[in-house]
């Protein structure tokens, strides 16, 4: 299915998406639930707790001052054999109990607040971890069209908002709970007819809260998408800012962070006016509850007699608790806005979270996987079809329509023998890195195989194969860190001595070792600050450490110059000696001694041979080594005549 402009790839799943929140206390909360219960009891404890001053308060009123003679010092629960008798000890009696509630208030709000946060960031840091490590088991596919900043909204945006909601909105709606459950049993006990006229604005707070749920949903699921659009927009607009300033083009990417910051700036503010209406309304209809209750009971107090169909009498006393209580319970009332705001919130954020969880993974490891070891180095392409569109991945139901619909590669069929090396060379599009990025089933084909000494690749455990296979890219990536360790990246156990003794291999310890902190130098992020050359030669020394018995060259000398070249194609030379590779290049003087050299144009093998076969036929390949040669006069006329 195809996605709106208000939508993030990460939508379509996010709409299977069962219960999400339940699912999160399903998942995520057996094992924790000792702080859980722990952060429960102390908020119920100090909830409690914090409503016994008023009440003492209400009952010293009447028995102490008000009515000293007739009203009796009685507490609820409390057998009166525990309480005192004596005025002045009633007096004491109230002080100590009221210091001592305010203590137990204290400290269990303190154990509260430290259990659910333990509670609430230990499943946020669970979940974050679980999320990254389902991002990691992604197929290719998901990466070569989701954007890193929807990726990055979910892994520390969507998080967070779980973690408010475990921390606060749980733990609040309990507050909520007890509060306006012991408030109405307290008033019920206290004058359960004054309590009616005090409550009944709780049934009209409840409706109107559903009211809001139903309305504020979607538009926390548009909210969401548009920060994680704005995250992407922002993600782009830094990475790509070399360009931007080399065109000129400040105004144009200014422009477009304008768009996605005003449209989330739209979005929220559809939340936030809900919100404004939700809490004002919330807070009238607690002050109709508390102007009700206060209006009763005064005419009930000023004219000694029960107003309208009520019936009985009304204590000085009772009358300040039920005016205390009833204050009391607007704060958590209209706190019930919060809760909602971080209740859909967290929804939509959880849901996207399992969304990008729930995403099936195909480029998976076998049930029986078949062992590798000891690898020959024997590498076998049989008839190979593949097509990103029809990978299994973009198959889904989910998966949105793309520009890459044609088939990458077609029928391509070849073989190295253990130590050989074959070279695979054709324009720009024509599926060379596809065809060697098969054999580390970072993607899987549609049709045919991939062998390694005779295994389909898809019947091995993916550690076992691709710690078995070395691949240098053209786009090389360093991650921020020191030169040392970006060498020993994927072999971490290794040396100083072996990582330079790689670095030597691949004519990078020259350079390396004249850089102020040598080995030690930080790279920057994507290692900027080192040169293009620099870091293909860091990615090679990767390899020359790895030792890996098959190898994967995709262009590893495109970004160095002639001399340079020369140097790494040395190193090349003793690294790929003994050691099966595939090789891709442009220039073609990196792999003319290549023991078989394919040439491929839109996704098909048209051509194969060594260097001296191919050049004597005088076809494609001839006509690339003329021009690179420098012929340039004769590989024109060799292109006007079709390449033949």
């Amino acid at each position: 299915m195809s996605t709106t402009d208000d939508e993030t790839p990460f939508d379509a799943y996010r709409e299977d998406v069962d219960r999400p929140l339940w699912r999160l206390f399903r998942e995520y909360a057996p094992g924790r639930l000792g702080w859980f219960s722990v952060g429960m009891v102390a908020n119920f404890v100090a909830r409690m707790a914090s409503l016994v001053p008023p009440l003492l308060l209400g009952v010293a009123i009447d028995a102490l001052f008000t009515e000293p003679d007739s009203a009796a010092f009685e507490l609820p629960l409390v057998p009166d054999a525990w309480l005192p008798t004596e005025q002045l000890d009633q007096f004491w009696f109230t002080i100590v109990a009221i210091a001592v509630a305010f203590v137990l208030v204290a400290v269990f709000t303190w154990i509260y607040g430290v259990a659910a946060n333990l509670f609430a960031h230990d499943v946020m840091h669970t979940v974050r971890v679980d999320s990254f490590r389902k991002m990691q088991r992604l197929d290719m596919s998901f990466f070569d069209e989701k954007q890193t900043g929807e990726v990055m909204a979910v892994l520390n945006n969507d998080t967070q908002n779980l973690e408010r909601f475990l921390d606060n909105a749980v733990m609040n709606s309990a507050r909520l709970v007890v509060m306006v459950g012991g408030i109405a049993a307290v008033l019920c006990y206290l004058n359960w007819q004054l309590a009616v006229v005090t409550l009944v604005a709780v049934p009209a707070m409840v409706l109107f809260t559903l009211w809001f749920m139903r309305v504020a949903e979607p538009r926390y699921v548009r909210q969401r998408s548009a920060v994680a659009r704005l995250n992407t927009r922002l993600e782009n607009a830094i990475a790509g800012m070399g360009l931007t300033k080399a065109t000129s083009s400040e105004d144009h990417e200014l422009d477009r962070v304008r768009e996605s910051s005003l449209n989330l700036f739209r979005r929220t503010m559809d939340v936030l006016k809900l919100s404004y209406l939700y809490r004002p309304g919330m807070e009238l209809l607690a002050g109709i509850a508390f102007a009700a209750t206060f209006l009763v009971g005064g005419l009930w107090l000023t004219t000694d007699t029960a107003p309208g169909p009520l019936t009985g009498t009304l204590s000085v006393g009772d009358f300040v608790v039920f005016l205390m209580l009833t204050q009391r319970i607007v704060d958590p009332l209209a706190e019930v806005s919060n809760i909602v705001d971080q209740y859909e919130n967290a929804k939509a954020s959880s849901e996207r979270i399992f969304g990008l969880m729930d995403i099936p993974v195909h480029v998976d490891d076998p049930d029986d996987p078949a062992d590798l070891e000891p690898v020959e180095g024997h590498v076998a392409y049989e008839n190979v079809t593949f097509s990103y569109a029809d990978s299994e991945v973009r198959a889904t139901a989910h998966e949105t329509e793309t520009a890459f619909d044609e088939t990458v590669i077609e029928d391509v069929s070849f073989e190295a023998e253990p130590g050989e090396t074959v070279a695979l060379v054709g324009p720009t599009g024509a599926g060379k890195s596809t065809l060697v990025k098969l054999l580390l089933r970072l993607y899987d084909v549609q049709e045919g195989s991939v062998r390694i000494d005779g295994h389909d690749v898809r019947d091995v455990s993916l550690s076992e194969l691709r710690s078995s296979v070395g691949y240098v890219s053209q786009d090389t990536f360093l991650f921020d860190g020191t030169i040392a360790d970006n060498v020993r990246y994927g072999q971490f156990d290794a040396s100083d001595e072996a990582v330079r003794e790689a670095a030597k291999a691949a004519q990078a310890h020259e350079f390396v070792t004249e850089l102020p902190d040598g080995y030690e130098t930080r790279v920057g992020e994507r290692g900027v600050k080192l040169s293009g050359g620099q870091r293909q030669r860091i990615a090679i020394a990767r390899a020359v450490l790895a030792d890996p018995d098959v190898l994967l060259l995709d262009e590893a000398t495109s970004a160095v110059d002639t001399k340079t070249e020369a140097l790494i194609q040395e190193s090349i030379d003793r690294l790929t000696e003994g050691r099966t590779t595939l090789a891709i290049a442009h220039r073609l003087s990196t792999i003319k001694n290549a023991d078989e050299i394919l040439v491929l144009e839109d996704g098909r093998v048209v051509e194969r041979g060594t260097h001296e076969e191919l050049l004597d036929d005088g076809g494609r390949y001839a006509t690339l080594w003329n021009a690179q040669a420098g012929t340039v006069d004769e590989a024109l006329d060799a292109l006007a005549d079709g390449g033949q």
